[in-house]
Formats: structure tokens, sequence, C-alpha cells
């Protein structure tokens, strides 16, 4: 199958705006998919919708915030009867810039809430039709930051770590239904959000960071061999991870084996 065939008719971006999750969809609709744009700020969103539709493809968007107890049933909405055949989480990155103790506790929630919560209940709302058509992807953009926590990442590592973790399991579990599921784990990006963040700390641009260009024709080529992509790295390296992602992928085999053997298929 071709993209469009493996991954259409339809594709759901969140945190489609700006950056990453721009050229997502982007590239997304230039493989003939349409798309269903997620985020808070609607002029970005239409200004993008629009620019995807002098293409020839349809795209519709959806004003929601990710860290909202009912931001899922509000996507539920705007997708409507539409098939989606990829989600794209890449919404999940820590504006915070702050240690644990010195920020209110609400930006830590409203962090793991976008971050776990908000990523379990959308990759359950529409990897159970994949499954059930046996084709379909899931690509969870990640970071570096799943690897340890540090001081001023606690919250926002742990968050990465379950995505990882989580991303794994989805994997397992999905894998001989035809339903692809990747972390894309990324190290600097040049993204607005993350070039605010470094000048409210008065820190200077990177000199070697990824360009969200690469970042999303890199994650889609890497969508089918899952369930990691360190960024900048071969599968068989592990470089600034623990391990590389054929190590891990070959343990996650053998838990899912161990795995099917106590709870049967």
């Amino acid at each position: 199958m071709d993209f469009a065939e493996r991954y259409g008719p339809w594709a759901v971006v969140a945190g489609a705006s700006e950056g990453t999750g721009r050229e997502f969809a982007k590239q997304i609709a230039a493989q003939g998919v349409s798309c269903i744009l997620i985020a808070r700020r609607e002029g970005p969103l239409a200004e993008l919708a629009e620019e995807i539709r002098q293409t020839g493809v349809d795209c519709v968007t959806a004003s929601v915030d990710l860290t909202k107890p009912d931001a899922v049933d509000r996507i539920s909405e705007a997708v409507g009867s539409r098939e989606v055949g990829l989600y794209v989480n890449n919404a999940g990155a820590d504006a915070n810039g702050s240690r644990f103790l010195d920020k209110d506790v609400q930006a830590w929630v409203d962090l793991a809430q976008r971050n776990v919560m908000t990523t379990l209940k959308c990759c359950h709302h529409f990897g159970g039709p994949m499954r059930q058509r046996q084709r379909g992807g899931l690509l969870l953009v990640n970071s570096g930051a799943c690897y340890g926590g540090g001081s001023f990442m606690a919250t926002y590592s742990a968050s990465k770590a379950f995505d990882l973790n989580f991303a794994e399991g989805l994997w397992a579990e999905l894998r001989g239904y035809g339903v692809d599921v990747l972390s894309l784990v990324l190290g600097q990006t040049d993204t607005p959000a993350y070039r605010a963040l470094l000048a409210e700390k008065g820190q200077a641009l990177p000199t070697n960071w990824a360009s969200p260009v690469d970042v999303a024709r890199v994650g889609l080529a890497q969508l089918p061999h899952g369930p990691i992509y360190n960024w900048g790295q071969t599968n068989d390296v592990a470089g600034w991870a623990p391990s590389s992602p054929d190590t891990r992928r070959a343990r996650i085999l053998m838990i899912d084996q161990h795995s099917r053997s106590t709870f049967g298929d």
C-alpha cells in the first residue's frame, strides 16, 4: 500500500499550529491524505488549513485545549464520522522551564494531563477502529527527556517516559494488525516554542538543532519501522540513549512473548 492507502483517508494532527506539527500536516497532505488540525489557537490553524486546501486536499480545524479533561470529546466531535487512518500526537513541549517546586502545581497537572491522559485517550479512540480495519498509524512525537529525569524536567521527563513505554506496548499489541506505532524521540528542534523558551532564559540558539521539515519527513518515513526512532541515529546505535532502538525492540518482543504466555493472545 502507498501512504494514502495505509494511513488515509484522514489524519488527525494534534499540535498543528506551528513548528513540527505544521510540517507534519503539510507533508501528510502532500501525500493525498486529508487533515484534521487540532490546537488551541484558531488563527494559525485557519491559515494552515487554507494553505492545504489550495493544494486540493480537504482540511478541517478545531480549536481544542489539550490540557483539559474534555479534550478528546471535543476532538471526537470535530472528527465526526470521518475515517481516521493516522493520528499524530505532536503537542507535548514544556514551556515552563522551571524547577518542580518553584511553579504552581496546576502547571504540572496540565502538562501531565496533555502528555499522558489526552495522549492515552486519543490513541484508544483512534487505535480501536484502526485495529478493526487492520491498517493505520499512531505517531507520538517524543523527547530525549524520556530516557531520564533531571532538574527543571521532573514532570516533563516523567510524562515523556510514559509516552515511550506506552508506544512500545501499543506497538507490541498492534503490530499483528497492520497498525504502525512509533515514538519519535527528538533532541533539540527549531520550533517557535523552543525559541521563545531560550529567549526567556537568555540562552543562545543552538547551531545543530533539527528543522521541523526534516523531523516530519523522517518521522513519517520511520513510522512503519517502530516502535522507536532516536533522532539523528541509526536504529542499531544507542548514541545518547541508554540502548539502541533495535535492542529495545528485542526486549519488547521478549516481554511480549512472556505476556502472551501468561495472559493468552
